[in-house]
């Protein structure tokens, strides 16, 4: 993700105006939102090349692929190895996430199985790439807060921005 440029005001509105309705189209979002066409696409696609807006993969649920189980795995790895294992994890499927961690654990990776004995197979695909030193794995229970943006893109789109304090 590039990130390069600061989501505004009206970014946000064209941002939960998508999070409402992910299909409309550009002249949607025009009358919708009281902006040229030539601005909502140029911000679109902005937004898009910035990895403001996120690939369509997002949304779907694991759990509609066969993965109702999510589990999350930290990992202590040999530093050194790094970018190996970080690529490593890239190349098991059921790995939907991974982040490096400041602290006593390198690595967060969220897992998604089909079942248990799913699970017990892909852990031992996580403790065979060469440079994990040790794992804990943990199984989510439940969801209490879904991933969620919308009340940052309302206080964005009301041009409040970010709260220091």
């Amino acid at each position: 993700m590039n990130h390069s440029g600061a989501v505004d005001a009206t970014d946000a509105r064209i941002l939960l105006a998508l999070d409402e309705e992910p299909r409309a189209t550009a002249v949607a979002l025009t009358e919708r939102l009281g902006l040229s066409r030539n601005t909502v696409q140029a911000r679109w696609s902005r937004l898009e090349r910035d990895g403001a807006l996120g690939p369509f993969a997002r949304r779907v649920d694991p759990a509609a692929l066969g993965y109702p189980l999510t589990a999350f795995v930290t990992m202590r790895v040999d530093q050194l190895r790094l970018t190996e294992v970080g690529a490593a994890l890239g190349d098991i499927p059921e790995v939907v996430e991974v982040y490096g961690l400041s602290g006593d654990i390198d690595l967060l990776a969220r897992v998604v199985a089909a079942d248990a004995d799913d699970l017990y197979r892909i852990a031992g695909r996580l403790h065979a790439v060469p440079g994990v030193e040790r794992s804990s794995t943990s199984l989510a229970m439940n969801q209490l807060v879904p991933h969620r943006l919308t009340p940052l893109l309302e206080r964005a789109a009301e041009g409040t921005g970010r709260r220091r304090g």
